[in-house]
């Protein structure tokens, strides 16, 4: 099998890495603009500056891992090559040309996944069949709550200069954080945003928002919350989901989750088991990918899911532009309201 990376920052390094780690030995990457770190950490890969010649190179399957603003460009191009895709989250910054990529996609017979990880996490798939069997109840809400601090994710760059950071490479933290989007549609169903607040409130030198909280509804009757950040020192991670019969908890921090079932009266200890490591989730995602090609299968996280994890975050950021007000009167059926 040939695999094109495209995009040669830290995720695009992993991603070659752990497809080395997997037996793929045919590897090129389109290293334009990559991050400064050393390429003698990588495997054997074959270079390509553009686009263009690398698809040329004929290759089976296409990682997209360039900056959001640029992933629906090079997944089309790739998927008229007949390319099959692994999309990195958000599929994109904007709803345009999804349409068209479904159609190719459908038109070529392709697979697409997309690259939310942590529903390949060993706990938080325990935590789904925990909930559908109704261990906790019937879910009354849920609530995940992630900071990071934007700077300290790579040191050996300049934030201010990532796509993270810049509104025109589809960054802010609504976007680059979605994963919570994704992982609670995938546990307790389909959503929608209920309202959104926040905005650039830190003294970070971005030019998009850096806090968000988002108040979500599910189809099911749940409520729900999302709250992110750029700014939390040391970094935060966190689900809760409570039902009727009890709750779940899992914090980054420790890795394992608890679930109180009898009514709160015990609880179970999950664990990822003693030596887990972050890279088993991407490792996961990538064999399961390379899996779903040679098997012609459908991924555990497709084009779809990721375009409704796209729809969920853009609403968010659509809340995020109007004003305190605008939400309240939207949302609130208060006809007076005194501030």
């Amino acid at each position: 099998m040939k695999i094109l990376v495209v995009g040669l920052g830290s995720i695009g390094r992993r991603h070659l890495q752990n497809l080395s780690a997997l037996g793929i030995r045919q590897l090129a990457a389109v290293t334009q603009n990559r991050c400064q770190l050393p390429l003698d950490a990588l495997p054997p890969f074959l270079s390509f500056e553009h686009l263009e010649p690398a698809l040329a190179w004929r290759p089976d399957a296409v990682f997209v891992c360039n900056p959001t603003a640029f992933h629906l460009e090079t997944a089309i191009e790739a998927a008229r090559t007949g390319c099959h895709l692994f999309l990195e989250k958000p599929v994109s910054h904007t709803p345009e040309g999804l349409g068209e990529l479904a159609e190719l996609v459908e038109k070529q017979g392709l697979n697409v996944q997309v690259g939310f990880q942590l529903r390949f996490h060993p706990v938080f798939q325990k935590i789904k069949k925990a909930v559908q069997r109704g261990d906790i109840g019937r879910v009354v809400s849920a609530q995940a709550h992630w900071g990071e601090y934007l700077p300290g994710w790579h040191p050996w760059e300049d934030y201010r200069a990532g796509y993270s950071a810049r509104e025109d490479l589809g960054g802010g933290v609504v976007l680059t954080l979605c994963h919570p989007f994704d992982y609670l549609r995938w546990m307790l169903g389909e959503m929608e945003v209920v309202s959104a607040v926040g905005g650039q409130l830190s003294d970070l030198a971005t030019d998009t928002e850096d806090v968000a909280l988002v108040s979500l509804r599910f189809e099911n009757g749940a409520v729900g919350s999302v709250y992110l950040d750029y700014v939390s020192k040391p970094p935060k991670h966190t689900l809760q989901i409570v039902g009727t019969k009890g709750r779940v908890e899992w914090d980054s921090d420790f890795g394992s989750a608890k679930i109180y079932i009898d009514n709160g009266r015990g609880f179970e200890t999950i664990s990822p088991g003693k030596y887990f490591e972050r890279n088993e989730l991407f490792l996961a995602e990538v064999a399961d990918f390379l899996d779903c090609i040679k098997n012609d299968r459908e991924p555990a996280c497709n084009l779809n899911d990721g375009t409704r994890a796209l729809e969920i975050a853009l609403a968010a950021k659509r809340y995020l532009g109007k004003n305190l007000f605008d939400n309240v009167k939207a949302h609130s059926h208060i006809e007076n309201i005194v501030f």
